[in-house]
C-alpha cells in the first residue's frame, strides 16, 4: 500500500482516535487494577484528551492543518516534560517534593479544579512518586514518555505534509 495516498484526514483522524485510545486505556487500568491517579497522571491526561480533540479538529476542519499541527506538538512537548519529571520523582522519591505536600501549583490546581467539575475522569487521589503499576519494567509515567515522544514524531510529519 501507498501511505502517501492515504488522505491527511484520515492521519489526523487516526492520531485523535489513538490519544483518545490512550485516556480510555488508562482509565479501564486505573478502574480494573484499582489504581489511584495523581496530579501528574491527570494532567498527562488531560494533555491526551486534548491532543485527540485538536488532532479530530485536523480532521473536519483541514483549512489550517499546519496549526492543528503546531498544537499537537506542543502539547506532546508538554506532555514528555511531564512524564519525564514524574519519571524522575518514581526514580528518586527521596530526592522529590511529592503532589500535595507544598502550596499547590498551577497544574495541582487545574487538575483539583476539573477533579471537582468530572470526577470520575479527573479525580486526582495517589502520589506521583508511587508505582502502582508497572507493565515490562515501566511505569505508566515511563510509558508516557515514548507515546508522547511518537505523537510529536507523528505531529513534525504531519506537518510536512500539509
Amino acid at each position: 500500500m501507498n501511505w502517501s495516498n492515504v488522505p491527511l484526514r484520515a492521519w489526523f483522524a487516526a492520531l485523535g482516535l489513538g490519544s483518545l485510545g490512550v485516556v480510555a486505556l488508562g482509565m479501564e487500568l486505573q478502574a480494573l487494577l484499582r489504581l489511584a491517579p495523581c496530579p501528574l497522571c491527570i494532567f498527562q491526561r488531560l494533555l491526551y484528551l486534548l491532543i485527540g480533540v485538536l488532532a479530530l479538529g485536523g480532521a473536519v476542519w483541514p483549512g489550517a492543518r499546519g496549526l492543528w499541527s503546531a498544537a499537537v506538538g506542543s502539547l506532546s512537548l508538554a506532555g514528555i516534560g511531564v512524564a519525564v519529571y514524574q519519571s524522575w520523582m518514581q526514580a528518586y522519591p527521596e530526592l522529590a517534593t511529592e503532589c500535595g505536600y507544598a502550596d499547590p501549583n498551577l497544574v495541582e490546581r487545574l487538575v483539583d479544579w476539573l477533579g471537582m467539575q468530572w470526577p470520575s475522569l479527573f479525580l486526582a487521589t495517589g502520589f506521583c512518586s508511587s508505582r502502582d503499576w508497572e507493565f515490562l519494567g515501566l511505569s505508566m509515567a515511563n510509558w508516557s514518555v515514548p507515546i508522547f515522544g511518537g505523537i510529536l514524531i507523528y505531529a513534525v510529519l504531519l506537518a510536512r505534509r500539509a
